[in-house]
């Protein structure tokens, strides 16, 4: 795995967005998956967020408790 790029990392959580561009719907789904995410966590008044490193790429979801 590669380490993401900062400008990538910027946009992950827009409608559509897939970070390999040579992907079709037919090879790699629709770029929906994190902007839904993104969508709920907001909805629920929390923050999402994602690091990444050349080993690993970490999303962490923070949740008011109610």
């Amino acid at each position: 795995m590669s380490v993401l790029p900062w400008k990538k990392l910027e946009t992950i959580f827009e409608k559509f967005f897939r970070l390999d561009t040579s992907r079709s719907t037919n090879t790699g789904g629709a770029g929906l998956g994190l902007a839904i995410a993104n969508e709920i966590v907001n909805a629920h008044e929390g923050n999402i967020y994602v690091q990444s490193t050349s080993e690993k790429t970490v999303f962490t979801v923070i949740l008011p408790q109610k």
